[in-house]
């Protein structure tokens, strides 16, 4: 079975973001798919981002469903399975409140999806001047993605610019051919929603550092493997800071991925559903 003309859940996370927010949202309302829906994962963010997404949803007219916590730290896990639980869609494609998706992100998704596989995209890193220059227009008309129009927004041209220009064979052969590990990336990734929900979703123990991955870790002792669409899928990153990342959550989110492995577990008992003590 492919994901053709499923209805699709589009989940990201955010937190006191709500510019680079809106550009992911309008990179979605511009996407050739459109069978599907929007959840925001609100990771405590202030009044400031709820105005954002009105002022979106009175502009295109689209539901947004915006979940919301109060502000922990960054709890990001917590915040995603509480959108997993308000979404609909029998296949769910996550990213990033900080990057902005190429109109065919989601055709590209939905024309790989398989059966027993999740799908994993990369980003291509854009710096802090030419992030703060892509504007609601310039993701409509696609220059946001246009290498010659990022030089000239301030993006250094180099080898790696070559994400944003491959497309059908080559970029199938690249895919085949790159050293990166199609693994469950946050910000580019997709797979069923049966899937998810059997492994219980994200790890609420763990905070900044290879969260993501961890579920997909699970996936693969569950049997399930993973296609690379790195230079299929084209979404691109905006800068910012990190401020939020501490060594101690690293080392914290280190040793639960090592009992994983170890342990060869499917399902954590810290996710969407809680073991009662």
């Amino acid at each position: 079975m492919t994901g053709k003309n499923l209805f699709v859940s589009v989940i990201f996370s955010t937190y006191n973001s709500p510019d680079w927010m809106l550009k992911t949202l309008w990179g979605l309302h511009f996407q050739d798919y459109q069978n599907f829906e929007i959840i925001i994962a609100d990771d405590g963010s202030s009044e400031e981002t709820k105005h954002a997404i009105d002022g979106f949803v009175r502009a295109t007219g689209r539901r947004i469903k915006h979940v919301w916590q109060a502000d922990d730290g960054f709890q990001k896990t917590r915040i995603l399975n509480k959108a997993l639980v308000a979404s609909e869609g029998e296949y769910i494609v996550f990213t990033d409140g900080d990057c902005i998706l190429r109109s065919d992100f989601l055709d590209v998704h939905l024309q790989h999806a398989q059966r027993g596989y999740f799908l994993s995209g990369g980003y291509f890193k854009l710096p802090l001047n030419t992030s703060h220059a892509i504007q609601r227009e310039h993701i409509e008309s696609g220059e946001a993605f246009d290498v010659d129009w990022l030089v000239a927004n301030g993006l250094k041209k180099s080898h790696k610019t070559m994400k944003l220009t491959v497309s059908g064979s080559k970029a199938k052969l690249l895919n085949a051919l790159t050293p990166t590990k199609a693994t469950w990336n946050g910000h580019n990734v997709s797979g069923w929603r049966d899937d998810i929900f059997a492994a219980n979703g994200f790890d609420e123990r763990m905070q900044y550092g290879g969260e993501d991955r961890e579920l997909g870790e699970r996936l693969f002792n569950k049997g399930i493997r993973s296609k690379q669409i790195r230079y299929s899928a084209i979404c691109v990153h905006l800068d910012h800071a990190r401020g939020y990342v501490k060594q101690e959550m690293k080392d914290k989110n280190k040793a639960i991925r090592a009992a994983t492995k170890r342990d060869k577990s499917t399902r954590t008992a810290f996710g969407i559903e809680k073991v009662s003590v």
